[in-house]
């Protein structure tokens, strides 16, 4: 009898490290699978990255399921398939993917793939936005600025654009600078505004460069500067924005030619410097 158990036991452990083995061929094998794919992606070639992250999502592999998604959204190695990236997306956002949940909750907000929903959008931005997602902070703070699904909060549209804002998350830095210049959610503060301006704009984002053009030339939160005005003004209009093209002109009106020098001097400065 004493025998046979231990004959069991022999059989259970050796059956034990059959499964551990063939599960780390398994993980092996995911693994290899995730990296051709993202050498594939890297490279431009999208049906090699599509058919290697399929392998690797087919598995439940959570970063495989929403890469895929991601092509399947912009038709890259497969052709525009919304309804196949939500479905993607959601096998990675069950699994606790944030990148996923806050796609997802795009999804549902823009009513792509699925029938636009609020209620959620703003679900799966919140999964996401709790951990740390900050496009999804950023999402739900326009989200609460809007009333879109929730009830219209200022204060809380500041608090999840803060989030995403310390993150370096540039959109939210503009945001967060209209709810200064505007008092929403916020005490009135223009030097906040130009601060949060400032770092979206040395991130590039054009509409955040205008309006620190525009703080400039009336100096509000920052001396008045003619010099600066046109400066960001110039960084603005070489990324095609039409209101920055016009202030641009007009302010170089006013200037003179040592000040124009001075303000092309710096907009080549900053637009060598930016990343």
């Amino acid at each position: 009898m004493i025998a046979a158990l231990r004959r069991l036991l022999l059989l259970s452990a050796a059956a034990i490290a059959l499964s551990a083995s063939g599960l780390a061929q398994v993980s092996a094998d995911l693994a290899k699978a995730i990296s051709q794919a993202d050498a594939a992606y890297a490279r431009a070639d999208y049906a090699e990255a599509v058919r290697s992250y399929r392998l690797a999502a087919d598995q439940g592999d959570a970063k495989a399921q929403f890469n895929l998604g991601n092509m399947y959204n912009a038709a890259q190695g497969v052709p525009e398939n919304h309804a196949e990236a939500v479905r993607w997306y959601r096998l990675a956002a069950d699994q606790g993917n944030a990148d996923a949940q806050s796609n997802l909750g795009f999804m549902y907000a823009d009513g792509r793939g699925v029938s636009q929903n609020d209620a959620e959008a703003v679900h799966w931005y919140r999964l996401a936005a709790d951990q740390g997602n900050a496009t999804a902070q950023s999402n739900l703070g326009s989200i609460y600025a809007t009333g879109q699904g929730v009830s219209q909060n200022d204060a809380e549209a500041v608090r999840w654009w803060r989030l995403a804002a310390d993150q370096g998350y540039a959109g939210a830095q503009f945001n967060l600078g209209l709810a200064y210049t505007k008092g929403q959610g916020v005490s009135q503060n223009d030097a906040e505004a130009v601060r949060w301006w400032h770092l979206a704009a040395d991130q590039g984002n054009a509409t955040a460069q205008n309006n620190l053009g525009f703080m400039y030339y009336h100096g509000k939160g920052v001396p008045e500067s003619f010099v600066e005005a046109y400066r960001w003004w110039s960084l603005a209009a070489a990324q095609g924005d039409s209101d920055a093209v016009k202030n641009r002109d007009f302010v170089r009106g006013k200037m003179t030619p040592t000040q124009i020098v001075e303000g092309e001097r710096g907009a080549d400065k900053l637009g060598q410097i930016r990343p």
